[in-house]
Formats: C-alpha cells, structure tokens, sequence
C-alpha cells in the first residue's frame, strides 16, 4: 500500500481492527484501497489489542471520535459488554464484530454469518436444506450458526469442548435456534468422536470456526483422521492465513471440495464498510486485486 495513495487530513476517519494477532489481516489493504477508490477520507489500520486490553482501546478509540472498528479473535465476544448498543443478530449470538460510533455511543453488530453464507455461494455451493458440521464456538461460529439456521439449512451439528468458556453461551444460541428457526441444531462434545463421525457422514459441509491451522501455528489441524472426510464433503475454514490450512490439505487429499475464509473476510468487510461509510465497497475491483488466489 503506497501511503500517498490514500492522502491523510485534517478530517480522515479513522477505522480499523483490533485482535490478537493482527500483522497477517488483509483488512487495511481491501478496506483503503476501497476508500481510494470512492474518494472516502478514511483510514483503516490493525491494532494488536488481547481481552485484557480491550477495554482500554476501546476507550480510547470512542474518546477519539474513530468512526469505528472491526473485531476479530479473540475478541468478538468480549467486546460486547463495552458497548452502547448492539444488533439483534448480535444479541442473537452474544457477539460482535463490526462496531460503528454514531455521535459518541458505540453500536455493534455480526456481519461474519451473512460473510460466510455468501461466501458459500460464491465458492459454487448450495447447503440450503442441507446439514452442516460446524467446529468451534466463539464469535464467528456463533455468527456462522445463527445464519446458516436463519437462511435454511437444514441440520446443524456443532462440536466445541465441552470444557470451553463458549460452551454455555453456545449451548444458549443451539436452544434459540430450534425455538426460532425450522433449522434442527445440536450441540456436541469435540471429543465425542463418535458423533463426529455419524455427523460428517450425514454432512454437505464442514466448517472450521475454531483458530485451529492459523499461522503461525500451521501444523496443526482441527480433524487429523482423514477416514472421517468422505468424497461428497465440502471442507470449508473460516482461516484465511495461510490459504491452505492443513485441515484443508487434508481434506482435499481425501477427494473433498475445499474453501477458505477469504471471501468471508471479502464479504463481512463489504458490510462493515457500508456501514461506517454508507458506501457500498467495489467488491469486484477488491476481489480481483487480493482475492485471486484463493484456495
């Protein structure tokens, strides 16, 4: 990113991420080139911000008058208690990850499931009516959850530790989503192989919501015993560093179809954008330039 491409005054909004790491997002480069290209006086940065310092940058940011900010891991759920206002669909799913400040009071909302559905369309898949193995149950599996129930999938399996500080609160949006929706959604030990198995063998698509694969830690991945994927699998990771996961490579050796968060990370941004700016992003010029070699 050249800097005098994106000329800084007296009057330059400021929005950015904040999360823990952050040197790998891809968000400044889409999101400034974006505001280059409408001629939007805005700036987007990273900020390496954890749980324990959150409450402080944001804080600060309100103080400053930043038009607002994106959250990612790990903290989508945390956030939620230091704003002014939140969405219905985050309320739903007791996370947010796009926050706006509207003349002083900070209102958050979820634009990670309506991110990833679309993504799945884009990828070539339809999954409406059909079940899905979710892995995971912070903020982006809880959006991917709420919305995958709420555009009509059919089934929905969820595997998360049971041990995990999220399995409470996804036990909470499993309950809303058979009382909400026509969607049948089941919450379930990680370690319940087992079910894991009878799952996926049911399953159109896996996904992984889970930091399981992120760089730096490539070595690792969510599902290791290939004899669980099938043929008619789609294996989907909501990671996008690197572009292919070794849950991916895995899968993909095993016959599967496979997709990245990248158009996820596209299509949340694309809503995020409109909503600080009232913009619409240009999402094909945006795509061509850093989406091209998706996996």
């Amino acid at each position: 990113m050249i800097i005098q491409d994106i000329p800084i005054t007296g009057h330059t909004q400021l929005t950015g991420l904040l999360g823990s790491p952050v040197a790998h997002s891809i968000s400044p480069l889409m999101h400034n080139e974006a505001f280059r290209c409408l001629n939007l006086d805005y700036i987007y940065l990273c900020f390496d911000v954890t749980e324990e310092t959150l409450p402080e940058a944001v804080a600060g940011l309100k103080a400053m008058g930043a038009r607002g900010f994106n959250l990612t891991m790990p903290n989508k759920n945390r956030v939620v208690e230091l704003l002014d206002e939140i969405s219905p669909a985050a309320r739903l799913t007791k996370a947010v990850n796009t926050v706006v400040n509207d003349n002083g009071r900070l209102i958050g909302t979820t634009t990670d499931g309506v991110g990833y559905m679309q993504s799945v369309i884009d990828a070539g898949y339809d999954i409406i009516g059909k079940t899905m193995t979710l892995m995971g149950g912070g903020g982006a599996a809880s959006a991917v959850c709420a919305q995958a129930a709420l555009d009509g999938v059919k089934e929905l399996n969820v595997f998360i530790r049971s041990s995990s500080r999220f399995y409470p609160r996804m036990k909470e949006l499993i309950d809303a989503v058979n009382e909400t929706t026509d969607c049948h959604a089941a919450l379930y030990d990680q370690a319940d192989i087992t079910s894991l198995r009878s799952s996926l063998a049911q399953s159109t698509i896996l996904v992984n919501a889970t930091s399981v694969g992120m760089a730096p830690d490539t070595d690792h991945s969510i599902i290791e015993d290939t004899s669980l994927f099938h043929e008619g699998l789609i294996v989907s990771d909501l990671i996008y560093n690197p572009r292919k996961t070794k849950l991916l490579s895995l899968a993909e050796q095993s016959g599967c179809k496979i997709f990245n968060g990248m158009y996820m990370l596209l299509y949340q941004g694309a809503e995020a954008f409109r909503i600080w700016t009232g913009k619409d992003m240009p999402v094909e010029h945006i795509k061509q330039l850093y989406f091209s070699d998706r996996a």
